[in-house]
This record gives C-alpha cells, structure tokens and sequence, in this order.
C-alpha cells in the first residue's frame, strides 16, 4: 500500500501532459486514461496531448486511430488536443519508439509529464512534487534487463559500456545500498511515466541514447535483447545525464495515490487496489462513454459483461503471487487473459 500523503500545491510551473495513441488497443486505453485524468483534474492548467503517430515510411499501414468515435470522446468530452508527429527512426519497427519521438512535437521549453496509455490517474496532478529541472520515471520495476548469462558480462560490466559510450559518471549512478551485482543496486527505470522541464532537450538526448545503443552498442550488449527494452536502457542514462535520477520525484505519488500503471485489464483486476477498480468502472459508467469503449472486447468483456470481477476472485490481494507470469497463468488457464 502506498504511504498515506497529505495534498498540498507545490510550488511549481503548470506543466503538459502527454500520452501517446494509435489504431487498436492504445486508442481505447487513452480514453480510459483521458476519463480517469479528467475525474481529478477537470481544471488542470496545462494542455493534455494525445500524440499520434503519422503515416509515412516505418509504417506499412495508417498507424492513426481508427475509431472516430474515441477521437471525438478524446477531444470534446475530455478537452485532450491530438498531437500529430513523425516517426523518423522507429515506428512499425519499434512503436515503443513512439514515446520517444513524440517530444519532438511538444511545445519546447514547457515542463511534461508523459504516461503510458495503460495508466489510471488516481488524483490531482498538480499536487504531485515534481522538480521539473531533475527527471526522473517509474520505479515500478522489475530486473529484466540486462539478462546476465553464465560465461558473458555481469550487470557493472554491462552498464559501465553504456556510461562509458556516452561520457557520463556511473559510479554516482548506483544506489549502494544494495549489494553489488544485484539489479536494484544500478539505475533502472520503467518507461510508464517519466517528465522533465524541456520535451525537446529530454527528447533529443533520447532518441540519441537510443539510436546509439541500437545501431552501434557496446560489444557487451551483443548477446542482448534490445527488443522491447531499448526504450528502458537508454531511459535511465537520459535521466543521469540530466542530473536526474531515482529520488528525484518523492515516492508513493506516482504508481501510488496518484497513478496506477496497471499495464493489462487483467492484471489491473487480479492485483490492484479496490479504490483502483472503484475508479475504473466509475468513469466507464456514463453511456455516452460506454457505447464508445464497448467496441473494444476486452474492455467490453472485463469491464461490461464482469469477466474482470471473476478475474478478481480469483486471487488474495493479500498473498499474491510473488512472479507475474503465475497470475497470467491462472488468468488463461480461465480464459480471462484479454488485451
């Protein structure tokens, strides 16, 4: 349970928040993003953008969103502004990447915060501490990448190439109090939330960090997935490099009282707090939101037909599963694994 916080206004610039949308399963997800958003910030002082990748040739099909229905719910009941970007260097390839190059498209100068579309807003925003001069993401996180193999470089020899490639200091990255060789101990992050004063300087470095990595990496990553982590190991060097890092932004806001990153509607279910599912079928209550979402079977199935309740009965809060993979086990052994 995330620690009880007392509200407060901190005393930062309004800032912008962006999600990134496209045909299929991320174009129902931002509505749900856009409904919870909206129930605890319905004033809030900066602009929302949904990002949408453009045609062109890293796509080989209009990665736009298909539905209009959901563009018109975006726009006219959630006040969201569709924000059209290039995809220069990843798209169909890596649509990860997406996040990466639409802060190319955000108003430069001006403080955001991005999300993954698979969140839930849980409060107000503005009273979140953020320091937009020291970036920082998601330490909702597991150790899943570097994959270390018996014979082949450990976690320091691993990072170390990557610090090293760009100039930057890795021995002030670590967190010590972890021993070494254990995942935690080295700067990690998920991709589901980051922010930072400038989207075109944090932008930049980022597509740079992750082109480099990709086209060119170490010869201590040759035995190493980059797909889908590349995004996450260029992440955290960003971060680093702009005097960021992992206490920058107090925990139990985000991923906590304020933000649930619940990744698939099964998931969110099987292990989130009440409050968490209380919200989701709140905002998704009101008919002209129903008769939009409805379209999507999985939302229309976990949410509308109460397949996520009896996904819910399934598990303890209280004792869960300590790995991931058990819960999406159970959930298809009872044909409740829907995205």
């Amino acid at each position: 349970m995330p620690p009880k916080i007392s509200p407060r206004k901190p005393d930062h610039p309004p800032f912008n928040v962006v999600i990134v949308a496209q045909g299929g399963r991320l174009e129902y997800e931002a509505a749900l993003f856009a409904a919870s958003f909206r129930r605890f910030n319905p004033d809030f002082p900066g602009t929302f953008f949904v990002a949408e990748p453009q045609p062109g040739p890293r796509w080989s099909r209009d990665p736009r969103m298909a539905d209009g229905a959901v563009r018109e719910l975006l726009t006219a009941e959630f006040d969201a502004r569709i924000l059209p970007f290039e995809s220069r260097h990843f798209g169909e390839s890596y649509p990860y990447g997406n996040k990466i190059e639409a802060l190319a498209a955000l108003p430069a100068d001006e403080p955001f915060v991005f999300f993954d579309t698979d969140t839930l807003i849980t409060g107000d925003l503005t009273e979140v501490p953020f320091d937009f001069d020291r970036p920082s993401a998601s330490r909702r996180v597991d150790g899943t990448w570097p994959q270390i193999e018996l014979y082949g470089p450990g976690y320091t020899q691993t990072w170390t190439s990557l610090y090293d490639k760009f100039g930057l200091d890795f021995d002030s990255s670590l967190d010590l109090s972890w021993p070494d060789e254990y995942w935690r101990r080295y700067l990690y992050f998920n991709a589901g939330f980051f922010y930072y004063r400038d989207p075109a300087e944090f932008g930049r470095r980022f597509a740079e960090y992750a082109l480099a990595i990709r086209d060119d990496g170490p010869q201590e990553l040759v035995c190493q997935s980059l797909d889908p982590w590349l995004d996450q190991i260029a992440l955290p060097l960003v971060i680093h490099a702009l005097g960021g890092g992992r206490d920058a932004l107090p925990g139990g806001w985000l991923d906590g009282s304020h933000s649930c990153h619940y990744r698939v509607l099964p998931l969110a279910y099987a292990r989130e707090d009440q409050r968490v599912i209380d919200l989701l079928e709140e905002i998704t209550a009101p008919n002209k939101i129903k008769k939009v979402l409805k379209a999507y079977e999985p939302i229309r199935r976990m949410i509308y037909q109460g397949k996520g309740q009896k996904a819910r009965a399934l598990f303890d809060r209280e004792n869960l599963p300590r790995k991931e993979q058990a819960l999406r086990n159970t959930l298809k052994r009872e044909k409740l694994w829907l995205r």
